[in-house]
């Protein structure tokens, strides 16, 4: 019985486990011995081939789903025995306890899920409270479950500054637990500079899921916190010292300005404006969607590095490649027979000029009033002396050149009916069907994003003679680009807040954004469609305070606003 419950584990085979673990209860006779004996001992198996890398990310998944239907058939049993030892008057103690959320303003979960996942196999009680989770929130429950540390997570940008507030709160409420902080745009040195100073206790940047175990079993550990934390303080020390060296030389904006982009504007350049109404898709085949869709990405939210479909012949990962590919497509199979998720989006083309480094966009093809403006930011590093300082605004023609540009705008999600589908695998304690349908809709988010630029490329008229392959789609050989707010070459989320007035996006697709700009569904992917041959995709980079204070005066926003919201592109430190 020990075998096969330990066979179960390893393999990730959950047909029989209920009747298994049945009758190691009644072999045992208590159900924690079941759970400290042979489930614990199988997991200690997969805990050991997932450090010594002879086990990937899907296989300590799908071993968790294992544990979590054995555990689930034991739990009524311990509960009751809990009761009678509580009635005795006997002391239970409770194993390492770890809360975990993303916090306000930020929606995306699929790496904290996983993250959970792993703490759980390794014998760790996780509180996960999801998304949208408020300081506040997070703070009673770690008060009320009496947790040893607590894990933040965020993707998008503005969750680095709740993360701040968090610590700020945990020390001034005097907290004495860890805090680990872990998500797309975190970094250990963003956590040592902006957020360590602000909490006494250890704060611990976590890479990814296989960086998790080791971090919290230290920290919890009575004879090698110590030195952790040490090595760990000298090491953001370290980084801190590195963060004070002199900044970068920045260019002044006025000479960024004159460096812009250098494009000879020609009326044959110009894409012809097809004008018609906003355009809404309710419910936009995935069956299309799917033929678009670049793979690769799955592979990494798995855990595996490398490129489809190479990746599914590597020596190493291949045949753990092969067997998510299978599984992914199967579950999209079922999703797509079944209609368990919706794709919405909403597109809209509107005539365009630049006018410094805003575009204005017009009411109709008159041009004569002004619909809204999109906001954009310059490069000011300074090259070599001869690189151009770019915007997004050097791809619409100047409105002194007389050129009737054009501009779009898009949101899609294909996350409509994702977090009943999810909830429904996670009641079954399939966490890796769950995390597999998040990194699904994922990818046809992304697809969307690809066919839908298809389609505005042929509406503009240059896109009808591509003739591209699903590859050179991926590998964006075509005209025009799609950048989105919150990314390198616009890093403002808060021109997403455009992009929903200008398309109606809520009222069209039901898509919502959260005051720190994050969009739900979380598999939901929004931009903006420049046309002209020489657009290209950058990195804004480093910006200077007289930029900052010029972008302040052109969008309405206070400076103290616009710092926050640029944060990480600042080449100085904003006065508190």
């Amino acid at each position: 019985m020990e075998e096969r419950l330990s066979h179960a584990l390893v393999k990730g085979i959950d047909a029989y486990i209920e009747i298994d673990a049945e009758e190691a209860r009644v072999k045992l006779g208590r159900p924690l011995l079941v759970i400290e004996g042979p489930l614990m001992d199988g997991m200690g198996v997969v805990g050991d081939l997932f450090g010594a890398g002879k086990m990937f990310l899907p296989q300590v998944v799908k071993s968790a789903r294992v544990m979590k239907k054995a555990v689930a058939h034991l739990t009524p049993f311990m509960e009751a025995e809990k009761a009678a030892m509580i009635a005795a008057g006997e002391v239970v103690k409770a194993q390492g306890k770890i809360l975990l959320a993303t916090v306000k303003g930020d929606v995306h979960d699929i790496g904290k899920n996983i993250v959970g996942v792993v703490l759980a196999c390794n014998n760790y009680d996780v509180i996960d409270l999801g998304v949208m989770v408020s300081c506040e929130k997070i703070l009673e429950r770690a008060k009320a479950e009496k947790a040893d540390m607590i894990g933040l997570s965020g993707l998008i940008t503005p969750s680095l500054d709740e993360m701040v507030h968090v610590a700020k709160e945990m020390e001034r409420q005097g907290f004495t637990l860890p805090l680990l902080v872990g998500g797309a745009t975190t970094s250990r040195a963003h956590t040592a500079v902006k957020i360590a100073p602000h909490y006494s206790q250890p704060v611990v940047h976590v890479l990814d899921a296989s960086r998790a175990v080791p971090v919290t079993t230290s920290l919890l550990s009575d004879d090698g916190k110590e030195e952790f934390v040490a090595k760990h303080r000298a090491d953001y020390d370290a980084l801190r010292k590195a963060h004070a060296a002199p900044r970068k030389q920045a260019v002044p904006i006025e000479i960024a300005r004159e460096r812009r982009t250098p494009i000879e504007w020609r009326a044959e350049d110009i894409a012809a404006f097809p004008d018609k109404d906003v355009q809404v898709m309710k419910d936009f085949p995935l069956k299309t969607l799917r033929e678009f869709i670049d793979w690769s990405p799955l592979f990494h939210t798995w855990g595996l590095k490398g490129i489809y479909p190479r990746i599914l012949e590597d020596e190493n990962q291949g045949e753990q490649a092969r067997q998510i590919f299978s599984d992914a497509n199967k579950l999209l199979d079922t999703i797509i027979a079944k209609k368990l998720i919706t794709a919405r989006g909403v597109y809209g083309l509107f005539p365009a000029n630049a006018v410094g480094d805003d575009i204005e966009l017009y009411t109709d093809a008159s041009r004569t009033k002004v619909l809204t403006r999109f906001h954009f930011l310059r490069q000011q590093a300074d090259r070599e002396g001869s690189e151009p300082c770019r915007s997004l605004a050097d791809f619409i023609a100047p409105k002194e050149t007389g050129l009737p540009d054009s501009i779009g705008a898009f949101a899609v999600t294909s996350g409509i009916g994702l977090k009943e589908l999810c909830d429904g695998f996670r009641a079954e304690n399939d966490d890796y069907n769950a995390i597999m349908a998040e990194a699904i809709a994922d990818r046809l988010a992304e697809a969307y994003a690809e066919c839908l630029h298809k389609y505005v490329r042929n509406e503009w008229g240059y896109g009808l003679t591509e003739n591209l392959t699903p590859e050179q789609l991926i590998q964006e050989g075509y005209r025009g680009i799609r950048p989105a707010p919150g990314y390198p070459a616009c890093p403002d989320h808060t021109e997403k807040g455009t992009i929903w007035q200008l398309l109606d996006v809520e009222k069209n697709t039901g898509m919502l954004i959260t005051e720190s700009f994050a969009m739900w569904p979380g598999s939901s992917v929004s931009g903006i469609y420049f046309a002209h041959p020489q657009s290209r995709y950058f990195s804004l980079g480093k910006i200077d305070r007289d930029q900052v204070v010029d972008y302040h005066e052109r969008k309405g926003m206070s400076v103290k606003e616009v710092e926050r919201w640029l944060g990480p592109n600042l080449n100085y430190e904003p006065v508190e």
